[in-house]
């Protein structure tokens, strides 16, 4: 299969790769692409499936969107590079990581989570019943904005994520379950790369979403904590699921002081 889409953007050391989340796309990452570019080399991502990826259901796994991403920093030749992944995006970073190791000096990931094993029961129980899948999703990108979020923009993403087809998108969704149950906290215990967390909401226990409070501690951050000791985490408070989106410069800033540690 030829290479994933992907948009390639300015010069520098080190590289800098960009992994968008479920039902996204890479131009989540305008706002630090723009930003970036004048000083480094970047490359944002479409995955298969996602914005200009083709991608059939039986190609879909986080292993197999992780080799995606990895073929392309091999294609490219990229130097070390700074790989920066968002929600799912987090566990696709951590793959290409462990896929293309030499090619990888720092990870970032941006507001991740860990699905819990019962949730597969729960997703098959939803996607069982007429129009599950769609008013699942609706409600979960509604929950990932709080109230400063610019309307506009929040209805063009939970939109753009209903246009994700539910073959593709259910298949996902389960194989996530299954790749946080067998496998995440065993990658994360993998990497010998450094690591920097940036959190900004969790689910609560009726599994909704809400944004973190300063210093905030969740059971994910812990599971973090318990696989790479030396982790940064960095908790952006009072916002919602796309800090990128809606906090730039806040988002901006903790990439510089992350990829300044890096050897150019």
């Amino acid at each position: 299969m030829p290479l994933i889409h992907h948009v390639a953007t300015g010069q520098g050391r080190p590289p800098i790769v960009f992994v968008h989340g479920f039902g996204c796309w890479l131009t989540d990452w305008d706002a630090q692409v723009a930003y970036l570019a004048t000083r480094h080399q970047t490359i944002a991502v479409d995955l298969r499936g996602h914005g200009d990826s083709p991608g059939t259901p039986d190609e879909y796994s986080i292993e197999r969107y992780g080799a995606d991403v990895a073929e392309v920093m091999q294609a490219l030749a990229l130097p070390p590079a700074v790989l920066v992944g968002h929600s799912m995006g987090c566990r696709i970073v951590i793959e290409a990581t462990l896929q293309a190791a030499g090619h990888v000096a720092g990870v970032v990931m941006v507001d991740g989570s860990q699905f819990a094993p019962a949730m597969e029961a729960t997703l098959k129980e939803t996607f069982a019943t007429p129009d599950g899948y769609p008013t699942l999703i609706a409600r979960w990108f509604q929950e990932m904005f709080t109230t400063k979020c610019n309307p506009a923009v929040v209805a063009s993403i939970i939109e753009r994520a209903g246009h994700l087809p539910s073959d593709i998108g259910e298949k996902v969704l389960l194989d996530m379950v299954r790749y946080d149950t067998d496998r995440l906290a065993r990658s994360l215990g993998s990497l010998r790369v450094p690591v920097m967390d940036i959190q900004t909401t969790y689910s609560n226990r009726r599994r909704e979403r809400r944004s973190m409070g300063a210093g905030q501690i969740t059971p994910y951050l812990v599971m973090l904590r318990a696989n790479i000791r030396t982790i940064r985490i960095e908790i952006i408070p009072g916002t919602g699921h796309f800090p990128q989106i809606d906090e730039p410069d806040r988002t901006n800033a903790l990439l510089d002081r992350f990829i300044a540690t890096r050897p150019t």
